[in-house]
């Protein structure tokens, strides 16, 4: 069975640090664009940030730029994210997904579609 499954969210204080793992199974990743996105409570999705399948490309939505890290171990078949200096406002459930096509990273993170596989997401709440 194809699927992703992420991990590592949680609650963590404002100005706290999660990481978040994307792990893959029935596929592999390498040949993958991975795309990080979360949706807050009563909320549209919204792309987050987005690692090629090499690595070398990535991309941060305005509002995470500076604060998160994207990085993938494709011999582990899996990706991260380094979230640090996390506020209130990024709490929402986040889902990473696969894009088998060549699109750009930039794409992926803005139109948050055309994805081929997601993962049923991890929740992460940034409060005191």
């Amino acid at each position: 069975q194809l699927q992703l499954v992420e991990s590592g969210g949680g609650l963590v204080q404002p100005g706290g640090s999660l990481r978040l793992s994307c792990a893959a199974s029935g596929f592999t990743l390498d040949y993958h664009t991975i795309g990080w996105f979360r949706q807050a409570p009563g909320k549209e999705r919204e792309g987050v940030s987005c690692i090629s399948s090499s690595g070398g490309s990535t991309y941060y939505a305005d509002s995470v730029k500076g604060r998160f890290t994207n990085s993938r171990d494709n011999a582990k078949n899996t990706v991260y994210l380094q979230m640090n200096r996390l506020e209130p406002e990024d709490t929402a459930i986040y889902y990473c997904a696969a894009d088998a096509n060549p699109r750009s990273c930039r794409i992926v993170v803005v139109t948050t579609k055309g994805m081929d596989y997601w993962g049923k997401g991890t929740p992460v709440t940034i409060a005191s």
